[in-house]
């Protein structure tokens, strides 16, 4: 069961930018901001308030070390996730989440071990994790030489921002990296979970009670962005464009997709045992880049694209999912 549903946060958290395709009268902007407002504020607090007893003694009594880290992780999980959205529309979907959804893993696995079991690192378990980091780096430089050779003809295909291949390379790596910090937030960030238990909420549901704090700072951090940049390309109009009714149901489609797929993690990784974080997270990355590329190839992201440059993409997909299953292979040591 707790892979089942880690699985199946990985199908969700790697589909829920599926609909920004189907919202073509909003800019990006428009979008991001709704999915912000759904996935990161409303939903977030309204599960915590429909699914744990207690909730405002939950948030006021955890100390203020957890308050700290978890507001402090999901901070730069805010930067991450905005990051995420421009990476992703300059990169394309297939490549920009597995060059994200790479690094998000391998960080997100790794750090908390070194910080919790450090002396993990030199026994096999930990040798096996490093020797993925350098599959990992493999990978990401065979995606980046195919989406190099692909940008001629993708760039004059896709509807969005001219820019260089570089700046999108360096926009996602700074993504993953700090998007990372959700599983840190999770994984340091256990006490709301205690605390839920001791007040009443079954543990299927009590790693609920972290969602909301930790996901405050991405709505601010989002939201801010996107209302910035509304304000100075004067198109915020557009949320009230006739006929755009459809496209908030979209983007909050996005954001129930998304908050929806950790609802999910939370028990699932509770399921998976005392390393349950790491080996949950590998897992639900792992499935998170198989979906997006599938997705992605149905699009039609690579069409026109060369053989060589589909043939890079495709071997440095193989070894970032590669790493992935040696980093949940070693985490089961």
């Amino acid at each position: 069961m707790g892979y089942a549903l880690v699985i199946a946060a990985g199908i969700l958290q790697g589909a829920f930018i599926l609909p920004m395709k189907l919202t073509k009268k909003w800019d990006w902007e428009n979008t991001w901001f709704v999915y912000a407002l759904t996935g990161f504020l409303i939903f977030p607090w309204l599960f915590l308030l429909l699914t744990i007893p207690h909730p405002a003694t939950v948030l006021t009594t955890t100390s203020l070390r957890s308050l700290l880290l978890v507001e402090g992780f999901g901070l730069g999980w805010g930067i991450g996730a905005t990051t995420f959205g421009l990476g992703v529309r300059r990169l394309g979907m297939a490549l920009g989440y597995t060059i994200i959804i790479g690094l998000v893993a391998t960080a997100g696995t790794l750090i908390p071990m070194a910080v919790m079991a450090p002396e993990k690192l030199g026994q096999p378990q930990g040798l096996l994790m490093l020797a993925s980091l350098a599959l990992v780096l493999i990978g990401l430089a065979l995606c980046a030489w195919g989406g190099k050779l692909r940008e001629p003809e993708h760039n004059s295909a896709r509807n969005g921002p001219r820019s260089s291949f570089g700046a999108g390379l360096a926009i996602c790596i700074a993504s993953g990296l700090l998007s990372s910090c959700a599983n840190l937030g999770f994984a340091f960030g256990g006490e709301y979970v205690r605390r839920a238990m001791e007040l009443g909420a079954p543990e299927s549901l009590a790693g609920n009670s972290i969602w909301a704090p930790l996901t405050l700072p991405l709505f601010f951090c989002n939201a801010g962005y996107c209302v910035w940049l509304m304000r100075r390309n004067k198109n915020g109009r557009l949320l009230l464009l006739k006929g755009t009714l459809c496209h908030w149901g979209l983007a909050g489609l996005m954001g129930l997709m998304w908050i929806g797929g950790f609802f999910l993690y939370a028990p699932g990784a509770r399921r998976l045992g005392s390393l349950g974080t790491s080996v949950g997270w590998a897992v639900m990355m792992s499935t998170m880049v198989i979906t997006a590329n599938i997705l992605g190839l149905i699009s039609g992201e690579w069409k026109g694209a060369s053989r060589k440059a589909y043939r890079l993409a495709v071997g440095g997909v193989a070894f970032l999912v590669l790493a992935i299953c040696f980093v949940g292979y070693a985490n089961q040591l």
